[in-house]
């Protein structure tokens, strides 16, 4: 929608979403002097922290957060997925999402969507205005929609995502200029799309912000060696927020949030090795290489970040577990989740969610039966090939968390009250004047 069809009296009010990939509402809000675009829309409109889904992994999260709908909905639960009735997985990619998202419910409208960078959209959908795909597009040649995006794009060295190696030397100085490349290269183009003024819906995400977390957010907890990297980088992030909004029409209302939190990271914990050393688990090799090497005489499996699967007889191919011993095997392992503790003693997981608490709709059937929520310090990992060692640390230093995702919206009369991701989708559609039924979410408009 341009001026002219505005001054035509075409007056349908607009959005404009902004994601900041895992950005944590207590850094925003702690450090106001810090962050002066961030408090200026929480004091022009309305701010808070809200909780994420289950589990809160960036796969998983963004499909629920763009429409509205848990994983049992979406048919993702995270990074790695598993076909219905064998043990092959696969990583879900923009068609394994099975609802509909906010952008196609405006384009149904008759009106406008441009979607750019948002995790798990690959390959880009031809029935938007414009789609640039992100996390998990293979590169811009193949992830933006139509040719004259890709092509301007390109003139920007527009990256889809930053070189998350980098992040593994010890020297991060790569690693922190080639995430400020890639957020400059991102601004440049929201900015260029907001100022076309021919949308209805502006959808776009900065992810780099989710890396600089996984790597830097001890240094800023804990007054680490990159704490005043880690800052001017966020800082950069404030300015860019504070121009996209100096950019909107007055017809446009801003959304700035975060699809989960963040917090310092001690130790990963490889589950699968833990489950081997605990009976759980045992594979037919010593170089176990994917789940398909596991034998029946397994009883549980688990899947990154936390998720655990019983190993159930007609269910799985080689199912070891009795349908009528599963709710008993299945309370087991999640006693034996909870009392897990870390090399420091701590408990490692904070709460263990049960499938038909967090999962309900078409795609349930593969859900995992039990998702461990960890305690701040533990990263919840995987793998099938036999870790040496339960407890680890790596390269990374920052986790995502489940609580302190953050939700902006510039509008004084929004109210985030116990507010998740589900309810971004339903908010949207109510600030566009857009009609949907209160049963098509598993949240609710906040305004």
């Amino acid at each position: 929608m341009g001026l002219f069809d505005r001054l035509r009296g075409d007056g349908a009010p607009r959005v404009a979403f902004i994601g900041v990939d895992g950005v944590p509402y207590s850094l925003l809000s702690e450090n106001e002097e810090l962050f002066p675009n961030f408090a200026a829309l929480a004091d022009d409109g309305t701010a808070s922290e809200i909780s994420s889904i289950v589990p809160p992994e960036s796969s998983a999260c963004w499909p629920s957060l763009t429409t509205g709908m848990n994983p049992g909905e979406t048919g993702v639960y995270g990074f790695q997925d598993r076909e219905v009735g064998t043990y092959d997985t696969y990583v879900p990619m923009g068609r394994e999402v099975q609802a509909d998202r906010v952008w196609d419910r405006v384009q149904e409208d008759g009106r406008k969507a441009t979607v750019m960078n948002v995790p798990v959209t690959f390959p880009p959908q031809r029935n938007v205005q414009r789609m640039v795909s992100g996390f998990l597009s293979p590169g811009l040649d193949k992830a933006a929609y139509p040719d004259d995006v890709r092509d301007y794009l390109e003139t920007l060295d527009y990256r889809i995502d930053v070189n998350p190696k980098l992040g593994h030397q010890d020297d991060k100085a790569e690693f922190i200029e080639d995430a400020h490349a890639t957020v400059d290269a991102r601004f440049e183009a929201f900015k260029h799309y907001i100022e076309e003024d021919d949308w209805d819906l502006f959808f776009g995400v900065f992810m780099t912000t989710d890396r600089v977390n996984h790597f830097l957010f001890k240094d800023y907890e804990r007054d680490g060696e990159y704490k005043d990297e880690f800052i001017e980088f966020y800082q950069k992030i404030d300015d860019y927020i504070g121009h996209l909004r100096e950019a909107l029409p007055d017809d446009v209302t801003m959304i700035v949030a975060s699809d989960h939190g963040f917090t310092s990271l001690d130790y990963e914990v490889h589950f699968n090795e833990w489950l081997q050393e605990e009976g759980w688990l045992s594979f037919a090799t010593d170089e176990p290489e994917e789940l398909g090497d596991i034998t029946d005489d397994t009883k549980a499996y688990s899947f990154i970040p936390g998720r655990f699967y019983i190993n159930l007889e007609g269910r799985e191919p080689r199912g070891s577990v009795p349908e009528e011993e599963y709710d008993e095997v299945r309370d087991q392992l999640k006693a034996d989740l909870e009392a897990l503790e870390g090399p420091d003693g701590n408990p490692v997981v904070e709460r263990v969610v049960e499938k038909e608490a967090a999962f309900r709709g078409d795609h349930d059937d593969i859900a995992p039966d039990l998702v461990a929520i960890p305690n701040k310090g533990f990263d919840l990992k995987s793998g099938f090939k036999a870790d040496s060692e339960i407890f680890t640390t790596g390269p990374r230093n920052g986790m995502h968390s489940f609580d302190n995702t953050s939700l902006y919206i510039d509008h004084a009369d929004a109210t985030i009250d116990d507010a998740d991701l589900f309810d971004i989708t339903p908010t949207i559609l109510d600030l566009m004047d857009i009609e949907y039924s209160r049963g098509d979410f598993d949240g609710a408009s906040l305004v």
